[in-house]
């Protein structure tokens, strides 16, 4: 199904963990590399960050300033920054990572400060079992608030809605690819 994607003009892909993606656009998919555009979407541990900054052209899960910190580094050393999100726990779920969106102001404020750093977007999922429109309204808003770009919301049951409310960028692997299989 990926191959078929790419062969159908699919440039933008995201993916959940670092070693996958390292397995599949370093390994069989590699000669389509430098036509795509890779987003990290799933957590990042900092034990990760050298690998991540090196492949994906967007974090979108940046949650906490250790993770900026050691992005910074790795960026640094390797003279290339993706494109950074900051992931918004717009449901206050205290399961969930990603900032209160009452913090997300400071947060870009003190990073920029800090580590010189600037953000390109935001990135939420809403809670499950409520409806999203809300939610999204709210991402909406604090973004354009905030004045970024990139609003990264929905996913493959929402999707719809979120570019109602401003998404730039959805998720929605499992409309393409089917459901993911976990070994």
């Amino acid at each position: 199904r990926i191959e078929a994607a790419l062969k159908s003009g699919q440039t933008i892909y995201g993916e959940n963990r670092v070693q996958e993606a390292e397995e599949r656009w370093g390994g069989r998919f590699a000669e389509w590399r430098e036509k795509l555009i890779l987003h990290m979407i799933g957590p990042l541990q900092t034990n990760k960050v050298k690998a991540a900054v090196a492949l994906f052209d967007v974090i979108q899960t940046i949650d906490r300033e250790k993770l900026v910190r050691h992005i910074v580094k790795a960026a640094d050393e390797m003279g290339r920054c993706p494109a950074l999100y900051i992931q918004v726990n717009i449901g206050d779920e205290p399961q969930k990572s990603g900032l209160r969106a009452g913090d997300v102001p400071a947060f870009m404020d003190y990073m920029y400060k800090e580590y010189g750093v600037t953000f390109d977007g935001l990135m939420c999922i809403p809670p499950q079992g409520e409806p999203a429109a809300p939610h999204f309204w709210r991402m909406e808003k604090l973004s354009q608030t905030l004045g970024l770009p990139s609003l990264s919301m929905g996913m493959s049951a929402d999707y719809e809605t979120a570019i109602a409310f401003g998404a730039t960028h959805v998720r929605v692997g499992s409309a393409l690819f089917g459901p993911r299989v976990y070994s």
